[in-house]
């Protein structure tokens, strides 16, 4: 898992990756729900109001689309939400998205693009700066993450942050830990913690456009050190030894991503509760209070790479402990997955999909290494159930099968990307949204239906240069630097409020039966 672990640690926006690429002269105009942030520099790209989206052949030729300015509007958006609200549980999952996917589903497509951006909220408002002393943490309070992370028609309103470690060989998660211990007033929120996510749930005008009370998941791709790890530890373990409670010891996982998601630091105020128990106690905090009014209620749990496989594991564990149900009611659970790897062995697909009734699609480049690990030689591509199941009886170990239903892409479709060898731009989340944007079905040429083309140069380098986007213009302004009153460019001091554990967590998790352990 080597080589795509490179990959997987891509997915945060400081690094080059993405992949779009835009038709000469073709200019483009920022859409309306992804407005970058005051705080954020961003490159001019439209030359006029309007562009019009490209409509392909099957040779990649492309020509402009004479009826559409290329932007959703308000009908559109309107209609989308009016069909939604009616065929929402076919849309989360119910049918398995059989006829859904080839030619693709309008309002599947709308909706996948949706949980993609929370997913891509996660980086977008991580910190990066090393020299904070609040590296690692969220740059946002949960009243205004949306608004700050450019999302401000999102309908959705943070309710928790979730933590996550994975600290047994007591490893920093980043480098200067000494520069700021020794700091006087500068130490680390947090050595060993970092923002792996949140929980979000549908506003009350969402809730009536979308037809229920949506609770949405989102968990973060690899960044720091200790996922470094969590991506490389490719060996399995059952599940009830990583403490998630399954009926069944055969049943497997990756043990790197169960790691990360069960570790907690006794020592560390905001990782004395798992990744796992804040979101368990959480989503039945939600559940509980909304089932309680008589709404109809959903769990979307999303994620990009590892944040994919963080959201497996996470989808699993609220429909095996019950955190998705109350005492009358019972809501439906979904994964939408984002370039993601596989997380167990066939067991753990049988008691996901068939048991526990859980449904994931997942959504891949065909031409990104990630979704193929682990399990490089034993795996449901390479060989027929029956042989898996043969070998993983042996205990050789290293057999691995995917969940759910993929939805495939190719970025070679997009005429906005050009031709690059780095394969950090097959995996980039903003890439795989755009090939969203534009997927029509296998082998129908690519249609953008009005999301940003610029989008996909936030992190990477993958439009094409004639359109003039600069590669990774996702950044803040002079990377936080302001001049003093004496022409002095300095980093000021900075403090921040950073979320903590409520303070009913505990009485949530006694709810499922669980021990945290938190002290």
């Amino acid at each position: 898992m080597a080589a795509a672990a490179s990959v997987i640690s891509s997915s945060c926006p400081s690094l080059p990756i993405s992949h779009r690429r835009l038709e000469p002269q073709i200019p483009f105009q920022q859409q309306p729900r992804r407005r970058p942030s005051s705080r954020h520099v961003i490159a001019s790209v439209a030359t006029t109001d309007r562009w019009a989206p490209f409509v392909t052949d099957d040779t990649g030729r492309g020509s402009q689309h004479a009826e559409t300015s290329g932007r959703r509007s308000d009908d559109d958006d309107g209609q989308r939400h009016q069909q939604l609200a009616a065929r929402w549980r076919e849309i989360h999952g119910a049918g398995n998205w059989e006829g859904l996917l080839d030619p693709i589903d309008d309002v599947l497509r709308a909706e996948l693009i949706r949980y993609g951006e929370l997913a891509q909220a996660t980086y977008d408002s991580f910190d990066y700066d090393r020299f904070s002393p609040y590296c690692g943490s969220c740059k946002f309070p949960t009243r205004t993450f949306f608004t700050d992370a450019g999302l401000d028609g999102a309908g959705y309103e943070v309710t928790r942050f979730l933590y996550a470690t994975c600290n047994e060989l007591k490893l920093p998660n980043f480098a200067n830990r000494r520069n700021h211990n020794s700091a006087a007033g500068n130490k680390l929120w947090s050595e060993s913690g970092t923002f792996i996510g949140y929980v979000a749930v549908s506003t009350d005008e969402e809730t009536a456009r979308i037809g229920r009370r949506d609770i949405a998941v989102a968990w973060r791709g690899t960044i720091t050190r200790l996922e470094w790890l969590a991506d490389l530890t490719t060996n399995q373990r059952p599940l009830t030894d990583m403490g998630i409670p399954c009926p069944d010891p055969r049943v497997k996982v990756e043990s790197g991503f169960a790691e990360l998601y069960t570790g907690k630091d006794s020592a560390c105020k905001f990782c004395r509760y798992s990744a796992r128990e804040q979101a368990l106690a959480e989503v039945r905090k939600l559940v509980e209070l909304y089932h309680s009014k008589g709404e109809e209620v959903s769990v979307t749990v999303t994620g990009h790479s590892l944040g994919s496989a963080l959201a497996m594991l996470n989808a699993f564990d609220i429909a095996e402990t019950g955190a998705n149900a109350s005492a009358s009611k019972k809501a439906p659970v979904c994964v939408f997955s984002f370039a993601g790897p596989r997380v167990g062995n066939l067991d753990f697909k049988r008691r996901f999909e068939t048991e526990l009734g859980v449904r994931a699609l997942r959504v891949v480049n065909v031409h990104d290494t990630v979704p193929k690990v682990p399990g490089v030689v034993f795996n449901e591509a390479a060989f027929p159930e029956a042989v898996l199941r043969a070998v993983d009886g042996l205990g050789v170990g290293g057999v691995y099968a995917h969940l759910g239903v993929p939805l495939a892409l190719d970025h070679e479709a997009s005429p906005f990307l050009k031709k690059t060898m780095d394969i950090s731009c097959y995996h980039n989340l903003e890439a795989h949204l755009h090939l969203l944007d534009g997927f029509r079905g296998a082998g129908e040429g690519f249609e953008p239906r009005g999301r940003d083309p610029a989008l996909v140069n936030k992190s990477a380098d993958f439009l094409r240069d004639d359109h003039m986007v600069p590669p990774v213009w996702y950044q803040a302004e002079n990377k936080g630097m302001v001049r003093t009153e004496d022409g002095r460019w300095v980093l000021p001091p900075r403090h921040r409020d950073i979320d903590q554990h409520p303070e009913d967590t505990e009485h949530h998790l006694k709810q499922l039966g669980l021990n945290a352990a938190s002290t």
